[in-house]
């Protein structure tokens, strides 16, 4: 079995009166891709920033690589971002930069590196991901496909321990989305790495992680591999895999009776 990179303990946590996690306890195996699913609004992404340190639980503790995120001071946090790597839903490449100076801002920013090195680095990342050809390219030039992979030959630039990836699939034509996909599984392979994939997108999902968690009302509702879960005799992780309109979760949201509510008066 393999070991923990990722141990979440007891974890609650609220935002602005609403308890998002209520004693959540979840563990990211070592060397796999590991995949956060669930309903609009359960919190994949809040789960993700607390990972990264960004949000301090009110309660329980986030353990990665044996250090607890939110006991670390602002420096030791830094330093253990380093070896986080995070491809944000939206791309986040900076505006005034060309593509081989985004790739290199994080070289820049953490190691004093000569410039031969650097032009190493940030060529080698974008060789990965077939955009070595557009290092000369402004953001505003790319595609929104260009620009997610770019992103991402960002975020493994320093070779993390830990990539996580925020919706990556979202936006995407089927060919870019297919080489997302391959690169997710291959990148995971060939660097060693964990990751943790937040995605609505079950097919894709399902097709490339080895573990998946869904969560719901604040707790890990079901956990498991891609086959035990589609095998899985839970008719609410069914309806959520399948899609459905209906079932444990309904489609109505709560209301009076619906002939009754057309004589009241709307308050």
């Amino acid at each position: 079995m393999p070991n923990s990179l990722i141990k979440i303990s007891d974890l609650t946590f609220s935002y602005r009166g609403r308890t998002i996690f209520s004693d959540l306890n979840l563990d990211i195996a070592e060397g796999k891709v590991s995949a956060i699913m669930g309903p609009s609004g359960t919190g994949k992404t809040t789960l993700l920033r607390l990972i990264g340190g960004q949000l301090i639980p009110n309660q329980g503790n986030v353990m990665v690589e044996g250090k607890s995120i939110p006991s670390l001071s602002n420096k030791q946090l830094y330093q253990s971002r380093r070896r986080m790597g995070m491809l944000f839903q939206s791309g986040a490449l900076l505006t005034d930069l060309s593509v081989f100076e985004n790739i290199a801002f994080p070289i820049r920013e953490h190691y004093d590196f000569p410039e031969s090195i650097i032009r190493d680095l940030v060529f080698m990342k974008l060789e990965i991901v077939g955009l070595r050809g557009a290092y000369k390219l402004m953001p505003s030039e790319l595609s929104g496909g260009m620009s997610r992979r770019v992103a991402l030959a960002r975020a493994i630039v320093l070779d993390p321990v830990l990539m996580m990836y925020d919706e990556p699939f979202t936006g995407l034509d089927p060919i870019t989305l297919g080489t997302i996909v391959s690169l997710i599984k291959e990148l995971n392979q060939a660097l060693g790495m964990t990751s943790i994939l937040v995605s609505h997108d079950v097919k894709e999902v399902l097709s490339i992680a080895d573990e998946v968690h869904i969560l719901s009302n604040g707790i890990v509702a079901a956990s498991g591999s891609p086959d035990e879960l589609q095998n899985s005799d839970s008719d609410w992780v069914q309806q959520f895999l399948q899609g459905l309109p209906d079932g444990p979760v309904p489609f109505h949201y709560p209301a009076t009776d619906y002939a009754q509510s057309l004589k009241e008066d709307i308050k």
